[in-house]
Parts: structure tokens; sequence; C-alpha cells
């Protein structure tokens, strides 16, 4: 059987935008990001995280500067009742031509060799275009833009909200019920 599933965005999405972020320290989740996916996951949807850190390529921080974030953040989300299924990363600087850095779907591909998901009922959330284009990119049925990281940027996404509250995302969902 085929999993729903929702893709995040990390930076913008999940904590608060703060260029390369790689420090425990100054990483702050985005209000009501806890209760959004409670919900998501309480309706059956698997939740995984994508996030282009480019900050690795460019030598601003390191691999295991990220990798240590990554399990302190996933620990956060365990103790509040989440599960983040996997995260998937690009280290690359954007000048590289890789096949993960987003709007590529490398990140996705590595993930749905380990879940069986069901793409068109999936939903991506992101904070810039690319993530939108990332999920289109790869067959994912639905796509939210949140303003909580780049408030000023276009995108094509079917949903624009301010950020990735309750509020928000389940008048997004009972919305695509009807």
């Amino acid at each position: 059987m085929k999993q729903k599933a929702v893709f995040l965005d990390r930076d913008g999405v999940i904590n608060v935008e703060k260029d390369y972020l790689y420090k425990r320290e100054d990483f702050e989740f985005i209000d009501g990001l806890f209760e959004a996916l409670r919900y998501l996951q309480s309706l059956g949807f698997k939740l995984f995280i994508i996030t282009n850190q480019s900050g690795i390529g460019r030598g601003y921080y390191k691999e295991d500067d990220f990798k240590k974030l990554t399990v302190w953040m996933v620990e956060q989300f365990k103790q509040e009742g989440i599960e983040i299924s996997q995260v998937e990363y690009c280290p690359h600087a954007p000048e590289v031509d890789c096949s993960c850095r987003k709007p590529k779907t490398g990140m996705i591909e590595k993930i749905a060799s380990n879940f069986k998901i069901d793409f068109p009922n999936s939903w991506i959330i992101g904070d810039k275009q690319s993530d939108i284009e990332c999920g289109k990119n790869s067959n994912i049925g639905h796509s939210i833009q949140v303003k909580s990281g780049h408030s000023f940027l276009k995108s094509d996404a079917e949903f624009v909200i301010e950020r990735l509250d309750y509020q928000s995302i389940a008048s997004i969902i009972l919305k695509e019920k009807r």
C-alpha cells in the first residue's frame, strides 16, 4: 500500500530563517509547527525533511555540524510526539551540478527508494520556488509555500500561508477534502 507523505523544507519552514544555520543555540522552531505536524501525522501522513545545505559546500560549516543539529532536531520532534521518517540534504554549493539540489529530485528519489509514496496525494511545503518546483518535478500532488522564510518570493504553489501552523494547515486540508 502506498503512503501519503509531507515533504518539508527545513529553513524558513521548520525553523526561523537564519543564513547558514548549523548551531543548536541559533535554532528556533516556527511557532505552531508542532501542532501542525501532529495534525498531519494524525491524518496518516509520513513526514520527511528535504533541505539544501549549501553552507557545507561553501565551507561555512562542516557536514558533521549539520548532522549533529539534525539529530538534535529529530529528537525534539520525537519529544513532541512527531516522527520524522527520513531527513535528506544536499551538501553542495549551487554551482555544483548535482542531482540532489532542489529543484532537482534526488532527495525525494532517495526517500522513495525506502518508502512506497502515494505522490498524487502527498504534499510539499517550502518557502522558495525551488521547493515547489521540486515537488512538481517529483509529481507530488499538492504544494504549499510558507511566507515565514522568504515572504517576498513569488511562488507557483497551490496554497500560500504565513507559516506552518495548525489553523493554516487544517483549513487547507478541509478545502481539499471537499
